[in-house]
């Protein structure tokens, strides 16, 4: 037997009691899959004080019904994937866009959803406009108009804010490990401070978070790229800067020994120490170089392993994944980009699918330590 499917026979054992009314005739039962003994992740994780949740195309919410049903009933929480980066819902300095984002906003709302808003500082996605036009002289000008702008028309709907987004590249060379990125050469570091700030005016409520990938190994390579990012979160907590989270993207690749480990869990620790909250921003695991016939029973006990690491931690309190259900497609965490694709990377088979890593997740989610309410 597999080790996927002995965490689904584990968790039917055992789930009766604790998941009354959540079960087979539940109205919010994966429609459409022989699964019935399956438990809406979103139910599951909110039991133990967390948010589930995925990325969402609008297109595909609109276009597609059953994309829409999958995510109603198993999510909690939702974040555009691309809908509200600067290249989207700014295309050129007098005009915002926010027709694809809205329509994200707008089925939250009706079904009682969380959002997520992804993202005001990257060093991707910037309309040509900003790098033609943008100076030192005019930089915080327009960061902060745009800050206003977008996280004002969204005001009270989203749960946290991207404020920044993948800030630390060793590799360039900078202090402290800053990305030379477009920002960073008009504004220096202070942009996150700004953003942050901005971000906090228009938008009180939010939680303004710090997103990240590569935080995830235990080799050198992730201890350094922790350690840098843990230094930056913490000169800006003592700078008094309004950010109150980190989101570890967690783009994981199966088919090699795992390279996340205790020194994650220990970093995560750290970090809620500074009083910051923790998500799994866009988790995925790559399955490209793995054989088709066995990668389900793989993928499922990669997801299983990181789950039950971060999640023991007890300072998680969101997690997303990158995408609703399979499709081909390279994962951000795919070597190369010419070469094979992921095939089956998230927690559910198309059209929603229940599979190995479905009951991977929910087994781990009824296991995490139960958060104090927020």
């Amino acid at each position: 037997m597999g080790e996927a499917k002995l965490y689904r026979r584990a968790f039917l054992a055992t789930s009766t009691a604790a998941f009354v009314g959540t079960g087979p005739s539940s109205s919010r039962a994966l429609a459409g899959t022989d699964e019935g003994n399956f438990v809406s992740l979103g139910k599951i994780a909110a039991r133990r004080g967390m948010q589930f949740g995925f990325a969402l195309n609008s297109r595909r919410l609109v276009n597609d019904p059953r994309y829409a049903a999958v995510v109603a009933q198993q999510a909690t929480i939702v974040v555009p994937e691309n809908a509200l980066k600067w290249a989207a819902v700014h295309p050129s300095p007098d005009r915002f866009a926010f027709t694809q984002a809205d329509t994200i906003a707008s089925f939250a709302r009706a079904n009682g959803i969380a959002m997520r808003g992804h993202t005001f500082c990257w060093h991707r996605s910037l309309p040509s406009w900003v790098t033609q036009t943008v100076t030192r002289r005019n930089a915080e000008a327009v960061l902060v108009d745009h800050i206003s702008r977008v996280a004002g028309h969204y005001k009270g709907a989203i749960q946290s804010w991207d404020v920044a987004n993948e800030v630390i590249n060793l590799s360039d060379g900078l202090p402290g490990g800053w990305r030379n990125s477009f920002w960073y050469e008009v504004l220096g570091p202070s942009y996150i401070e700004i953003a942050c700030r901005a971000a906090r005016e228009a938008d009180p409520a939010a939680v303004l978070c710090y997103n990240d990938y590569g935080l995830e190994g235990d080799g050198v390579n992730g201890a350094n790229k922790r350690a840098a990012v843990f230094s930056m979160l913490r000169a800006l907590r003592n700078r008094g800067a309004p950010i109150g989270a980190l989101g570890i993207q967690s783009h994981l690749r199966a088919g090699r020994a795992e390279s996340f480990g205790p020194g994650l869990a220990r970093f995560i620790r750290d970090v809620k120490g500074l009083g910051l909250d923790i998500y799994i921003t866009e988790l995925d695991i790559d399955d490209s170089g793995l054989d088709p016939a066995t990668s389900d029973g793989i993928v499922a006990g990669v997801y299983k392993r990181y789950l039950d690491l971060v999640l023991e931690t007890g300072a998680v309190s969101v997690v997303l994944t990158w995408g609703v259900w399979d499709t081909p497609h390279y994962t951000a965490a795919t070597p190369g980009q010419n070469g094979p694709m992921a095939q089956r990377p998230l927690l559910f088979g198309p059209g929603g699918s229940v599979k190995d890593a479905s009951w991977a997740a929910e087994h781990s989610f009824a296991r995490a330590p139960l958060l104090p309410p927020r």
